[in-house]
């Protein structure tokens, strides 16, 4: 996954030889000298995350930080400071000035790459849910929310995942200094055990495990649906900083090294916490306020109106942020036969279950819609054509492949679909004129014999072959 990068720092050498590394693998890269510089790029450019310095002339990177995380406008964006300053004091600042970490040089770019991509991940899954804010601003059924810098960080409920029962007994005391409530286990069998008995705000646990290691309860945690995005802050020693790349690639969240320092622990607590508790408001938010008015009854998903209104925003936010996105239009084949041969309830099931196999295989920010009949549309931000042809063939595999089970007297149905795929080729390019392509596309999907995938492009090279 690639991200657009903001590095700010005074020293042009190490401008050129970051820019370089990064460039070098797939990252687009925009710099600054000073912190007005940066201030202004943070808006106009949009980045994924920044990269800052601290020791600038004029205004230091704690100052462009607390300023940056103050904005509505740049607040979102994860700020990574770069530095060689090393005393804890100075990793504290920085994190209390709002950074989403601290590292200090030399840092590995294997694992700088892999936190900048997590952060990226993670913001780009927030700037949907932003996105779909604005959306039901325009409907007049959602106000505005804030940030997470408003987000109120006390009375979390802690998972510490730790073998040693002192460094257990010692985290433990310290959250609960800071008026958390703390739940202390031994291994990822136990805590498991306990995620099922009660939910938690928060894991933090030890890398080294008895039975696995903190990579692993990651993954596992990132696997299950109640726990996909638990924020995870994972506990090494100084000389496994090299190997963080894994774990972020893995879904941790954040990290400490031991000896844990109290001050730390809070301001990389309360970063989590405050950026799950600004998730859940938003997605509480939306779902309450949308459940009636914009969602279809039968399937869940959003309806046309609320599409009409989002495609909108994701093309303009698209042009915006300089970041491709594509939309796929769905149609079930011959499915007027499955209403006229089993009746209009299995029909219906059969839509509710297409709505459930969408959603288990579509990216967290996606966002599908049924728009009328057995027709459907997802918008897909951040999105190259590419990715989205593996996408459609994903979706019409779980379709074809697996018979629908909805009560048909003849057993289960074998259903397929045919997608059309448009992406806008120009800035220029309308939603109406977008979803004019993908429909298009869709047609000639079912034209060429149906179950298939067409995109735009796909349709411009037939009619050049039937032209020869």
């Amino acid at each position: 996954m690639t991200a657009r990068v903001l590095v700010v720092d005074d020293m042009p050498a190490n401008v050129k030889v970051l820019e370089a590394k990064l460039t070098a693998d797939y990252f687009t890269v925009v710099t600054a000298m000073n912190g007005g510089d940066a201030l202004k790029l943070a808006v106009t450019e949009s980045p994924d995350i920044i990269l800052l310095d601290v020791m600038m002339p004029g205004m230091d990177g704690f100052e462009v930080c607390r300023r940056l995380k103050s904005s509505a406008d740049t607040a979102h964006i994860p700020v990574v400071m770069v530095t060689a300053l090393s005393d804890m004091s100075d990793r504290v600042t920085g994190l209390e000035a709002g950074a989403d970490d601290f590292l200090t040089k030399p840092v590995n770019d294997i694992t700088l790459f892999a936190r900048i991509r997590s952060l990226a991940r993670m913001k780009r899954a927030m700037d949907e849910w932003r996105m779909r804010e604005e959306t039901c601003d325009r409907f007049g059924v959602m106000s505005a929310v804030g940030g997470p810098e408003d987000e109120d960080a006390s009375g979390a409920a802690i998972l510490i995942v730790e073998p040693d029962e002192y460094s257990g007994k010692r985290l433990s005391a310290a959250l609960e200094a800071m008026g958390h409530t703390t739940f202390c286990v031994e291994n990822m069998e136990q805590a498991f055990e306990t995620l099922r008995e009660r939910p938690f705000d928060l894991v933090i646990s030890s890398l080294y495990l008895s039975d696995g290691d903190g990579l692993r309860l990651t993954s596992q945690l990132r696997a299950r649906e109640n726990t996909k995005i638990l924020p995870v802050l994972l506990v090494i020693e100084p000389e496994e900083i090299g190997g963080l790349a894994k774990g972020f690639d893995l879904g941790v969240n954040d990290y400490l090294v031991r000896p844990v320092d109290a001050n730390e622990l809070k301001a990389r607590t309360r970063t989590q916490l405050r950026q799950k508790r600004y998730r859940e408001r938003l997605q509480d938010n939306y779902k309450r306020s949308l459940s009636m008015a914009l969602t279809d009854d039968l399937t869940g998903l959003h309806n046309y109106r609320y599409l009409s209104a989002h495609i909108q925003t994701a093309l303009q936010n698209a042009k915006e942020i300089h970041k491709p996105m594509s939309i796929l239009m769905l149609d079930l084949d011959f499915f007027k036969a499955v209403n006229d041969t089993h009746g209009h309830a299995v029909g219906d099931n059969v839509l509710k279950e297409l709505a459930r196999r969408m959603n288990r295989n579509l990216r967290e920010f996606d966002m599908p819609a049924r728009v009328g009949g057995e027709e459907f549309v997802v918008i897909m931000p951040d999105c190259e054509p590419e990715i989205a042809v593996r996408v459609a063939e994903r979706l019409r595999h779980v379709i074809a492949d697996e018979p629908f089970d909805v009560g048909a007297a003849a057993g289960p149905l074998k259903i397929t679909a045919s997608i059309g795929i448009a992406w806008p080729e120009s800035d220029a390019v309308t939603p109406n004129a977008l979803m004019e392509a993908a429909d298009k596309a869709l047609y000639a999907a079912k034209g060429n014999g149906r179950n298939q995938v067409v995109t735009q492009a796909g349709i411009k090279k037939t009619r050049q072959m039937s032209l020869g």
